[in-house]
């Protein structure tokens, strides 16, 4: 690989015009994906001039990748921005025993924060960091709320943009707000708990939060509301946030149908499925995005498609709990749009292409009816379309420079006449050579802006061992960690 990175720094855009070649380059005709081989791309000013073979005019630099792919960056509409608590429960069960919903004690006590506003902080920037990392380029945040007071604060959303402004991520995004939460009354019976009005501040405070940040640090950052989920979220609530997400011409996001707590829930509050719930109060449009759609019927499904509402398809995170879209295919069939999201560490996009592709053709019986390429879609027009943005998602003048560079000779990669199916079958975030977000140069061989991840890596062993230790308070009759989250096998003690 010949580089010419001299006058290249990271988390900068480079005055001048730069031009990348690699073996494969994704182009884009007709509104879809093309291959080029050997092809070229030029940038300039966060902008993408020009897409093809033998570019005429003069450039800055020039740099080859070599054995790689140049790709639209990927976009992941479901990126976790906190240190994952999902993996705690992969072999711990059932979760309401393991901590993952409030007893009754823990919210007579009184709810707190388990970390403060300087390790929030820090771990947006660690999240964003591992994004980069992976070749995405886009993300809108998402956090647990079961280990905070309420909802996510304002100052940890400004840290965040700050993040993604010196770390050069693309983000959509502002804090997390509910009108109730789950509380756990005895053994496996959950039931929620509403406070309205602190719902609606919430969304006054997410609101506010929009119209001050939305288009900072160059545009890389824009708003997008985030009701938590539905089962805690008020019919209100969930008005006023359409009402404001029109006001704002901003999208918002909400998990629905996503699990069985939910379903049995909504189902007792409103008689229904939450699609069907939010149909009725025309509350389904293209405004929405939402996450998961695993227990989603086919009338839910019918309900989207009527109404243009884009899902986000997180299979490595839904597969691990024993669920799956059912299916991608037929999702993509009714012309529901599909955006990908990741959801959980490590946040691997390929991996979650590779995840999505299996569960689909165990869902249909089949392998024809999904293709790699149709997952790698999803990450990237399905992504743009999601969010209303044209200019993103693929590699042609005019869009945005938002570019992965994914080297197709790493160890782990096999033989393949395909470039595409390559990355799907055998790839991993591990091959992400280089990233450009809006033409900056975000990540060059597993490096970032003034961000030290083996350093930060340390830092956030030391604030999940911190939150771990906190388990016993919120978890039914406070049994001790070694009894939560009993190791695989037994661990002999070092009597050296």
């Amino acid at each position: 690989m010949s580089q010419d990175f001299a006058d290249l720094s990271l988390g900068r855009r480079p005055e001048g015009r730069t031009l990348i070649t690699a073996s494969w380059v994704v182009g884009h005709t007709d509104g879809g994906h093309t291959l080029l081989r050997n092809g070229e791309v030029v940038f300039e000013n966060g902008a993408i001039l020009f897409v093809g073979h033998r570019f005429p005019g003069e450039v800055a630099r020039r740099i080859d990748f070599g054995n790689a792919l140049i790709s639209p960056g990927l976009i992941d509409l479901d990126a976790l921005s906190d240190l994952d608590t999902t993996i705690l429960g992969i072999d711990n069960h059932p979760g309401w025993a393991k901590g993952r919903v409030w007893p009754r004690s823990y919210v007579e006590a009184g709810p707190y924060e388990m970390y403060g506003e300087e390790e929030l902080a820090f771990q947006k920037r660690f999240a964003f960091g591992q994004l980069l990392l992976n070749g995405i380029t886009t993300a809108a945040p998402i956090a647990s709320l079961f280990y905070r007071e309420w909802g996510e604060t304002v100052a940890e959303f400004d840290a965040a943009a700050d993040a993604a402004g010196e770390l050069g991520l693309r983000v959509y995004l502002s804090p997390a707000y509910r009108s109730g939460g789950m509380v756990l009354e005895a053994p496996g019976k959950m039931v929620p708990v509403f406070d309205e009005e602190r719902g609606f501040q919430g969304l006054n405070d997410a609101v506010a939060y929009i119209k001050r940040q939305n288009g900072r640090h160059g545009d890389l950052v824009r708003g997008m509301l985030a009701p938590d989920r539905v089962e805690t979220s008020t019919l209100a609530l969930l008005q006023r946030t359409d009402a404001a997400a029109r006001d704002l011409d901003c999208k918002f996001r909400l998990h629905m149908a996503q699990g069985t707590m939910e379903v049995d829930t909504v189902r007792m509050l409103h008689g229904s499925t939450a699609p069907a719930w939010l149909a009725r109060n025309k509350l389904l449009s293209e405004r929405l995005i939402a996450p998961h759609a695993t227990n989603a019927t086919a009338d839910d499904l019918g309900l989207y498609a009527e109404h243009g509402v884009s899902i986000v398809h997180c299979p490595l995170v839904s597969g691990r709990s024993g669920s799956t879209l059912n299916s991608f295919s037929k999702c993509r069939e009714r012309g529901i749009n599909i955006a990908m999201g990741t959801d959980t560490t490590p946040p691997d996009m390929l991996m979650n292409l590779l995840v999505g592709l299996i569960t689909c053709r165990i869902n249909d019986h089949a392998p024809d009816r999904v293709r790699c390429a149709d997952l790698f879609d999803a990450a990237t027009l399905g992504g743009a379309r999601a969010l209303g943005r044209p200019d993103l998602g693929h590699l042609s003048p005019g869009a945005r420079a938002d570019i992965a560079v994914f080297g197709l000779d790493d160890a782990i990669m096999a033989p393949s006449v395909d470039p595409i199916t390559t990355l799907v079958i055998g790839g991993s975030g591990k091959a992400t050579r280089a990233v450009f977000v809006d033409g900056r140069l975000s990540m060059l061989d597993r490096r970032l802006a003034s961000f030290d991840m083996e350093k930060a890596r340390q830092r956030a062993q030391a604030q999940y061992d911190g939150l771990i230790a906190k388990y016993p308070e919120r978890s039914w009759n406070h049994p001790p960690v070694s009894e939560i989250f009993p190791p695989s096998y037994p661990i002999e003690a070092d009597n050296g």
